[in-house]
């Protein structure tokens, strides 16, 4: 079975899924990885060049790809609850942990990670944090709905939640 960890751009995903697989024994597998490896080329530039719906396909791309093989920690985009059809993909073979943060702190982790801003495009012309909070007025709902487990990590370390989940699945 896999553990699917979803939740808003800098919860934590992959270093806690990262983490979370060394502890269980089981391999990691990062979304956002398999469409840079797929496509050849940065998120940004993807972004650039066939904007969120074509970037949002080759994510449901690696949903598919991932998804279907057992016993790995997956660490998904930010949007993967946007297209309908990821969610039951992922939970047929896996359970899913939504690891929720508020938009505050979603924002300080982001602004304090270089390569946040150079590798993944602003979503909306207001970036930032209201872009963050813009979002999760869409995304909370769906990540609440498609979670079988959910982790306040606004203030766990990775390791403090890697812990906690290895504890919970």
């Amino acid at each position: 079975m896999n553990i699917v960890l979803i939740g808003y751009r800098g919860s934590g995903k992959s270093a806690i899924g990262k983490l979370l697989a060394a502890r269980l024994g089981m391999m990691f597998a990062d979304t956002d990885e398999w469409v840079v490896r797929e496509a050849g080329k940065s998120i940004q530039a993807i972004f650039a060049d066939v904007g969120e719906a074509g970037f949002r396909d080759l994510e449901s791309a690696a949903v598919q790809a991932l998804a279907t093989r057992g016993d790995k920690v997956i660490a998904t985009g930010g949007g993967v609850v946007l297209r309908r059809d990821n969610v039951p993909r992922l939970k047929e073979n896996g359970r899913v942990v939504w690891l929720k943060a508020p938009a505050e702190v979603l924002w300080q982790r982001i602004a304090a990670d270089p390569s946040s801003s150079h590798a993944r495009p602003n979503l909306t012309a207001s970036g930032g944090l209201e872009e963050i909070r813009r979002l999760l007025e869409i995304r909370n709902p769906l990540y609440e709905a498609a979670a079988d487990i959910t982790l306040d990590v606004s203030v766990l370390s990775a390791p403090q939640a890697a812990y906690y989940l290895s504890e919970m699945v």
